[in-house]
């Protein structure tokens, strides 16, 4: 075949394509990259948004690629105009660097489905929530006999040796630090009283993990016995027959919104906003609110229960009553001489 006959064959396949799939465009060559968080958000997001993502889309090619939110930021940085990232999911901190770098799109919410159904707090504009992330005190119940009920109860003598944390580079490892300084006597601007509290904790301390998938893997090894940790993650580790415990602390557990976005400059931006809807929708919700998910929904449509309702709160307007949400736009102004500080600072 001379090369004027394949192009026209191959324009011609393309045209078809086009038609059968409109919104799909030749420059969506590529399969959906979406670059989900590491450990139990991978696990339920490969069994759960990504079959109803592809089952609602013609089976559409789509891979995870899990890492940190600051690593998402770095990646699509450095390639901006060529993203090899199509959807990034954000804690409230890197989703304020997102914004600010214009690494992202503000999304469609005229054209969506589901997104005047989420909570008015979920309702953002450069990219929806699709969960809350719920951090208290975990803890394993056969070598921690009375269950943990302050986070003061990390410094206990009898847990020398055996306490885990994350560092700031993880909203959980911030998130904590935060709250600690402000029962201190500090605040959002201020946690120079927390540095002081985790110099007092070394002995304590058996790792500084890298993410909060990493401190799920030390309590499966059995290096660690209590730490702070996410909700849901405790729940798919007992799924897993791990012996592990979650308990909010009397001072409260800390909460935060994880948001999603269309990568500016993706060549799958139709299948990106796709994604996005399937994870506002309420069977994905109701499905990851499910055990062993457990993930905290955003969509009003769906109802608390089970496991969430009896130990987090039983509808959303007693979760925003209960739990202690942080003023990221603060934090962000110094996390990362935070950062810098902490990972030279706290070292085993």
């Amino acid at each position: 075949m001379d090369l004027s006959r394949r192009r026209v064959l191959q324009t011609a396949l393309t045209l078809a394509a086009a038609q059968m799939f409109p919104g799909i465009s030749h420059a969506q060559a590529r399969r959906l990259v979406f670059a989900t968080f590491t450990g139990s958000w991978e696990e339920a997001h490969k069994a759960v948004l990504v079959p109803a993502f592809r089952k609602a889309n013609n089976n559409a090619d789509i891979s995870l690629d899990p890492m940190l939110s600051v690593d998402q930021i770095a990646k699509v940085t450095a390639a901006r105009n060529n993203p090899p990232i199509d959807v990034m999911l954000h804690d409230p901190g890197p989703a304020l660097t997102a914004v600010a770098q214009d690494l992202v799109e503000p999304y469609p919410v005229a054209k969506s489905k589901y997104f005047k159904d989420l909570l008015p707090e979920a309702q953002e504009v450069n990219g929806p929530a699709i969960f809350f992330q719920v951090v208290g005190l975990t803890y394993n119940p056969e070598t921690v006999k009375k269950a943990p009920t302050s986070w003061l109860d990390l410094w206990k003598p009898e847990f020398k040796g055996r306490v885990g944390i994350t560092n700031m580079n993880s909203t959980l490892g911030t998130g904590f630090m935060v709250e600690l300084a402000k029962m201190k006597g500090g605040s959002e601007s201020n946690i120079e009283p927390a540095f002081k509290a985790i110099q007092e904790l070394k002995p304590n301390l058996a790792a500084v993990a890298a993410n909060p998938g990493q401190l799920a893997s030390l309590f499966q090894q059995g290096q660690i016995d209590i730490s702070p940790g996410n909700f849901n993650a405790i729940q798919i580790l007992k799924a897993q027959g791990v012996p592990v415990e979650w308990v909010a602390p009397k001072e409260g557990a800390i909460a935060f919104k994880t948001t999603i976005h269309v990568v500016k400059n993706s060549p799958n931006r139709e299948l990106a906003i796709a994604l996005i809807e399937a994870a506002m929708s309420p069977e994905v919700q109701s499905k990851l609110m499910q055990a062993p998910y457990l993930v905290v929904p955003t969509n009003t449509k769906v109802n608390m229960e089970g496991e969430i309702a009896k130990a987090l709160a039983k509808d959303h307007a007693e979760m925003k009553k209960k739990f202690l949400f942080q003023d990221w736009k603060k934090i962000n102004e110094q996390r990362a001489g935070w950062i810098e500080r902490f990972n030279k600072e706290i070292k085993l």
